[in-house]
């Protein structure tokens, strides 16, 4: 190739003409309408090695371009079959969002527009975008017209930048400061205490209930406890949805406990909050406009893509307090109030994408009847197998659905004569087995030190024949398992 063709190559790549744009936008259009229009066709999950999908991928450092095709070939014989399909509508692991092929042009448009949303005059158009799409989900979770917040990456960045504005409410004392959240509450809150210099060993651990919710009376009692052994109690985290259960903690009793310790209230909604859009679960969240602070994932319950995560305050001013930093090359010069706004005084990050454009859209284009009734149907979905399971001879139900998170056991007639630990060992080697399989995929909890298969209805394609499907799936591959390894 001679040195003028490969600078027209360059050339394409790097600034293509609306000709070369179009052919690509094409491209790409196809494969994500055939790949969404034989979703269900797919194994959720393919097995495979490391060494099976480097060895497509060419190592080489590439001294040379590519042209669009090849790299469009790449990504439809390599990256989506070798991916788990989290979109599939029998994807159960963990708390999975499919994405929508709204989102996805959102984020491209996001990318096209390449604003970086620091401080109004850096992005004005996307900035206030975001601040109306963050007050909307004020109004949603029921906060006064004070109340703001911002988008961060997800429910951990959230969980962190609202610890870091608890410890700003309350004078700081290495060492001597508490936290308190249930063992249901997700890793991030103890990751977070640690992150901020507070220490793991500084998130004191609530006894649950049967229904694994916050035992307030054992709150109370550490509470108390600790202060009168000279520690510094400042946070009180409640669950709205646990990672494990969906447990929805008792928010406006925690409030009580809140307001009589003068603590900071923080309420991790990362998976559940949203479903307050359900009228069948909106009770649930009474108190939840009283927290000081909430965690919520539109990428979770809003069906969006990664990465967009949210943080709630009542009183901005005090996360204000906690992350402002004045800096001559930041500085905002002759600039009104509201053109004078910096998200960075809000939260840890400076450089910030456009996340906002995808739940706008998605707010806008799909609006709140129709995301209400898809949560709905995840609701009745997750019940329903519930009911299933209850009315089966050979599965067991070891926690209630409260959301769309089912916990439950295979328990063949063979496996019923058998120790705790041989079914539960049998049951994870059935979860394996089912996720190798991929006709549906399941995760896991530990609950009261048994193991237990755990799903999570949380994609709006999902039918309450899919929860037939799962049950007949997992008969079907422990047919083939030993009942001991």
């Amino acid at each position: 190739m001679t040195p003028l063709a490969e600078q027209r190559i360059l050339a394409g790549m790097l600034d293509p003409s609306a000709d070369e744009i179009r052919d690509w936008g094409n491209s790409v259009i196809q494969l994500m309408a055939d790949y969404l229009g034989d979703l269900r066709d797919r194994k959720v999950y393919r097995h495979m090695s490391s060494r099976e999908i480097r060895d497509r991928l060419d190592p080489a450092l590439p001294a040379k371009g590519t042209d669009f095709d090849g790299l469009l070939k790449v990504f439809r014989e390599t990256i989506i079959p070798f991916s788990r399909q989290n979109a599939h509508p029998r994807m159960f692991g963990y708390v999975q969002s499919p994405g929508t092929p709204l989102a996805a042009f959102a984020d491209l448009l996001a990318s096209t527009l390449n604003a970086n949303l620091t401080v109004w005059r850096s992005a004005p158009a996307p900035v206030e975008l975001e601040r109306l799409t963050i007050d909307w989900i004020r109004q949603l979770l029921g906060f006064n017209a004070k109340a703001g917040g911002l988008f961060v990456s997800g429910g951990s960045m959230a969980n962190l930048t609202a610890l870091a504005t608890a410890r700003q409410a309350k004078d700081y004392s290495p060492g001597r400061l508490r936290i308190y959240a249930s063992s249901e509450t997700h890793f991030s809150i103890a990751k977070a205490a640690a992150l901020l210099g507070i220490g793991r060993e500084s998130v004191r651990h609530i006894a649950i209930d049967e229904h694994f919710k916050i035992r307030v009376e054992d709150l109370v009692a550490k509470i108390s406890a600790d202060i009168e052994a000279g520690h510094v109690p400042f946070c009180v985290v409640a669950n709205a949805g646990t990672v494990n259960t969906g447990a929805v903690d008792s928010l406006a009793e925690i409030r009580e406990v809140a307001d009589r310790f003068q603590l900071w209230m923080h309420v991790d909604g990362s998976y559940g909050a949203l479903a307050i859009l359900a009228k069948s679960a909106s009770k649930l969240f009474a108190g939840i406009e009283q927290a000081d602070s909430v965690a919520l994932d539109p990428h979770k319950w809003l069906y969006l893509p990664v990465d967009v995560g949210c943080v709630i305050y009542r009183v901005p001013q005090i996360a204000r307090a906690a992350f402002a930093h004045e800096a001559e090359y930041t500085r905002i010069i002759e600039e009104e109030a509201d053109e004078a706004f910096a998200f960075w005084d809000y939260g840890p990050e400076l450089s910030r994408r456009f996340r906002a454009l995808k739940v706008w859209m998605l707010f806008k284009g799909v609006g709140l009847d129709s995301l209400s009734e898809a949560i709905e149907n995840n609701l009745a979905c997750a019940r329903y197998f519930e009911s299933l399971v209850r009315a089966s001879d050979d599965f067991e139900m070891v926690a209630p659905v409260e959301l769309s998170i089912f916990c439950f056991r295979h328990l063949p007639a063979r496996l019923r004569s058998e120790s705790p630990q041989a079914i539960d060992a049998f049951n994870e080697r059935l979860m394996i087995a089912l996720q190798r399989d991929g006709g549906s995929y399941l995760s896991n909890a530990m609950l009261g030190n048994r193991f237990a298969l755990r799903g999570c209805v949380l994609n709006y394609r999902t039918t309450l024949r899919d929860m037939e499907i799962l049950l007949d799936d997992l008969r079907r591959v422990a047919r083939s398992l030993p009942a001991s390894a």
